[in-house]
């Protein structure tokens, strides 16, 4: 299984990254299979540099704040008016409830044309299962201040913990239990942000990384433009016993 970093910046595109982006590709015997987690705004740009739109099979996202969600409007827009790009059947879209009213609000689509037309949004719950070819994607509630979901996505033999958005709780540490990788929310930073319930910082990352046991890497992602990546790893390295690792835009990491 291969992780596609496409954009990692935090709450809003950074100069070097477009907000939250991953996706996730195996290769079976007769094809190509990629998932992306979160599609958030500035992501639709870069992540044509890494596939063809045609190449996507399903989306699957987090929550509903703009830089997690916003740019399956411009996906729609492609599907819809790319001449001589006609897909046969509207792409899967996972996410929380009120993920199509919520799209279409933030593309306007109050008069005849429907976001539903391209994209067949399906609303999903805590512990709920889906496949997608070889992926299989469990969701577990995370601590955000609107309704998030960390995904535990297993293909091929290895498994990718993405957190989304959260700050440490109930079910962070079965989301990460025995995973090859944590991709973990770092937009908090010890000694600087003090509000609970929103975000983690490195050195909360990684204490729930090591109690969920069993964590083979740990990589931090959702830096905030104004976030010192440094301060963020080396707070991380306070708790985590091996190489604390700092996502990158794209970039292509083998799990």
């Amino acid at each position: 299984m291969r992780l596609i970093s496409v954009g990692c910046s935090g709450s809003l595109p950074g100069p070097g990254s477009a907000a939250s982006c991953y996706l996730v590709q195996v290769d079976d015997t007769e094809r190509r299979w990629t998932m992306a987690l979160d599609l958030g705004n500035g992501s639709l740009g870069p992540l044509q540099q890494v596939i063809e739109l045609e190449e996507l099979d399903a989306v699957a996202v987090s929550h509903l704040h703009p830089d997690h969600c916003v740019d399956l409007c411009s996906l729609h827009v492609a599907r819809t008016y790319r001449p001589g790009y006609a897909p046969e059947a509207r792409l899967p879209v996972w996410g929380p409830p009120g993920i199509s009213r919520r799209i279409a609000g933030a593309y306007g689509a109050d008069g005849p044309e429907s976001i539903d037309s391209t994209l067949d949004f399906r609303e999903v719950s805590h512990l709920d299962e889906i496949t997608v070819g070889p992926f299989r994607v469990v969701f577990f509630s995370m601590t955000h201040p609107t309704t998030t979901f960390g995904m535990r996505v297993e293909a091929d033999g290895r498994t990718l913990a993405y957190t989304g958005d959260t700050d440490d709780g109930p079910w962070l540490r079965d989301l990460l239990r025995d995973c090859d990788l944590a991709l973990m929310d770092c937009a908090y930073v010890e000694g600087r942000d003090t509000a609970r319930g929103v975000h983690l910082t490195g050195l909360r990352a990684a204490r729930a990384a090591v109690e969920a046991t069993g964590v083979r890497r740990l990589m931090l992602t959702h830096l905030p433009p104004w976030n010192d990546p440094q301060i963020c790893l080396d707070q991380a390295a306070q708790i985590w016993p091996g190489a604390v690792e700092l996502c990158r835009p794209l970039t292509t990491y083998h799990i």
